[in-house]
């Protein structure tokens, strides 16, 4: 550090004594708004990725295209307003290109080409999929009368364009059972395209009750509902904030905006919908008979969600993998925010899968992505992608025993060369950086044992000492350009951001550290890496465009939650300060669901209890359990019309503390500024 800031302070001499004070530094630096091209050092790294990768090697290709049955020439799917919420169309630059343009890493060019490939697919006899209509595959098995359907995409308007394109091709049949392999929203969201509510079957019968009395079975792994629900609200908004990052809502798709994402082209923007599971599988080898399909079961929970299920079908010899293994690294940890996943049992969820199927297994097929054919080849793909997560496991507990810090690993960690060259374990949407990190989470949590670290500043804070320390920023600045033209781009984005962390009016500051972000998204392999350096590029250089994103419409979502689970989204939503000096307690009686509880608001905290009344509570109501929904969103007309006994100004007083941020819409805090 010392050093670093003597060679600063000693060359901020030089170049003050060099430029006139009269030119601004955006002008002087030629800093502009504009995208730029790939510069000489961009495209020397994009370049290096051929003598890398072997290009040659078409397999990844040649099954994201086999079993073509039938595709639109276009594909652009809207709403019922006439908004565009998927589309495949504005990829079709990519036939422009016989190689990967500059900008774009190549590696993650074929994957952009391999998911540009859309349609209905044959995976074998009697199994088909819909891809390239939404980020995750509709998956449909043909029974002895209907469709057993698996995972039905994102938002209604996708999964209705797939089942059109299935009927025309293959017959219209009735949907016997649906599916979901584990609980994130772009394998349910889409529903309700593929049937009804009301012909959703009674989930108070056994499974063979439900099979039998005409209506759809909604099969699930078990804590399903839980998973769903809770990730969708408890960190929902900052969530769907930093998926713009992620995904590249804001971005346009083009050879120096969005690509894929690694397990698709992004998340459709149409209406997601959710309907409560009627049965959980709840133990590995359990087996359903649907419609004439043997099925059999291997549970995953902690892999790639917190419930997940692979599906063994024997008559076709054909494994489901769910999102297990996805033609691509995935995640320990992902950019949008979640819990981290154990990297050591995804491993050995696949090497279990290995031991039940491999010497009959004859295709793998997933939620996203393309199958893998031949017993050989899959038994290498389900090994291979074993083996990188194990790895990074390993080699990083590895190195936390030898004193390393997260940052220091994430630097230092690489795939034996082996696995680094596999097509479909290649970093296109998890990176090994940031599984490492993960992993480091995990196990040692966010401190890394330096006590500098026990509580530091503001980040804004530290920026503006950095600034009084450094003194002349348009030195700096012009010390950040030298390093710019000679390739540091990611020494420039940081010092550069500090800068805008100090004082985000800062234009020069604001342009340099959007070119050098810009420059690290042309040459990531990762689609959301890609994303996010492009998004905050583009926020950089115009400001927060949170308000400009594409936002999905929810369909009875919220309505699913438990009442426990709306009395810890209350407690989330509360403001504190408001009701710091509050001390009352709740009687809270649910007609519907049969449940009591007491809510003991103590001094901004909401405390719940179970099964539970108070003789002498403040305030007692009685309602459904959805009523609640009126304090959650501070409906006082609502609230008026529910039972009362006590003082009811408790009630309104405790609505009125929900105003911290709205149940419905975007949030937009800022990312890449203070």
């Amino acid at each position: 550090m010392k050093r670093i800031l003597a060679t600063l302070l000693t060359s901020m001499l030089v170049f003050s004594c060099a430029y006139a004070e009269e030119n601004g530094p955006t002008d002087e630096l030629g800093l502009t708004t504009d995208a730029k091209p790939a510069s000489g050092y961009t495209v020397e790294v994009n370049s290096s990725v051929y003598s890398l990768l072997d290009f040659e090697d078409t397999s990844e290709y040649d099954n994201a295209v086999r079993g073509l049955i039938d595709a639109p020439e276009v594909l652009e799917l809207k709403d019922a307003d006439g908004k565009v919420v998927w589309s495949q169309a504005a990829y079709s630059f990519l036939n422009d290109y016989e190689k990967a343009p500059d900008t774009v890493n190549p590696s993650l060019w074929e994957n952009t080409r391999n998911n540009h490939a859309y349609g209905l697919f044959e995976v074998c006899e009697g199994i088909y999929q819909v891809r390239g209509y939404d980020m995750s595959n509709l998956t449909v098995v043909k029974g002895d009368t209907g469709w057993i359907l698996f995972d039905p995409l994102m938002s209604i308007e996708c999964s209705q364009a797939a089942m059109q394109l299935i009927e025309k091709n293959l017959g219209s049949y009735p949907v016997k059972a649906v599916i979901i392999s584990h609980p994130h929203a772009d394998h349910f969201g889409g529903i309700l395209g593929v049937m009804k509510e009301e012909d959703a079957a009674d989930a108070s019968l056994s499974i063979e009750e439900q099979l039998a009395s005409g209506k759809i079975p909604v099969i699930v792994p078990e804590g399903f509902a839980e998973h769903a629900i809770a990730e969708n609200v408890y960190a929902g908004k900052a969530m769907t904030r930093r998926a713009n990052y992620q995904y590249g809502v804001l971005l346009t798709p083009g050879v120096t905006g969005k690509m894929a994402q690694g397990i698709g082209m992004g998340q459709s923007t149409g209406t997601v919908s959710y309907l409560a599971p009627t049965y959980e599988i709840k133990t590995t080898g359990e087996t359903l008979v649907i419609d004439g399909i043997k099925m059999e079961f291997q549970m995953t929970p902690g892999t790639e969600a917190p419930a997940e299920m692979n599906t063994w079908f024997p008559q076709f010899k054909a494994l489901w993998v769910a999102e297990n293994c996805t033609g691509t690294l995935h995640n320990l940890y992902t950019l949008r925010g979640a819990q981290v996943r154990d990297g050591a049992a995804w491993a050995s969820y696949i090497t279990e899968a290995v031991t039940r199927y491999g010497a009959e297994v004859e295709v793998a097929f997933q939620s996203h992505n393309w199958p893998h054919w031949g017993n050989q080849v899959v038994n290498e793909y389900l090994v291979n992608t074993a083996a990188v997560y194990k790895f990074i496991n390993d080699q990083t507990l590895t190195y936390i025993n030898q004193g390393y810090t997260s940052d220091e690993i994430s630097n230092m960690i690489e795939l034996p060369e082996a696995l680094a060259k596999n097509w479909y374990t290649r970093q296109y949407y998890g990176t090994v950086a940031h599984n490492s990190k993960a992993v480091y989470q995990k196990y040692m949590g966010w401190y890394d044992a330096n006590p500098v670290n026990l509580n530091p500043l503001m980040p804004s804070e530290s920026a503006k000492k950095w600034v009084e320390y450094l003194g002349d920023m348009d030195a700096v600045l012009r010390m950040a350009k030298a390093d710019f033209d000679k390739g540091e781009y990611q020494w420039v984005a940081e010092i550069t951001n500090t800068i805008v962390y100090a004082d985000p009016t800062n234009e020069a500051a604001r342009l340099l550290c959007a070119d050098a972000l810009e420059q690290l998204g042309y040459q990531a392999e990762s689609g959301p890496w890609r994303n996010a350096y492009l998004t905050a590029a583009l926020e950089l250089r115009y400001g927060n465009q949170a308000m400009n994103a594409a936002q999905t419409k929810s369909s009875g979502f919220v309505l699913q939650m438990t009442a426990e689970m709306m009395f810890d989204y209350m407690g989330i939503l509360m403001d504190k300060d408001a009701l710091a000096d509050k001390d009352f307690t709740i009687n809270v009686t649910l007609t519907d669901v049969n449940e009591q509880h007491v809510l003991h608001v103590k001094n901004g905290v909401l405390l719940v209890y179970e099964d539970a009344q108070r003789t002498n509570a403040d305030v007692s109501l009685t309602c459904p359990k959805n009523a609640l929904f009126y304090i959650l969103t501070n409906n006082q007309q609502g609230l008026a019309a529910i039972p009362m006994q006590g003082n009811a100004e408790l009630i309104t007083l405790l609505a009125q503390s929900m105003n911290q941020f709205p149940v419905q819409g975007i949030v937009p805090f800022n990312i890449v500024e203070p």
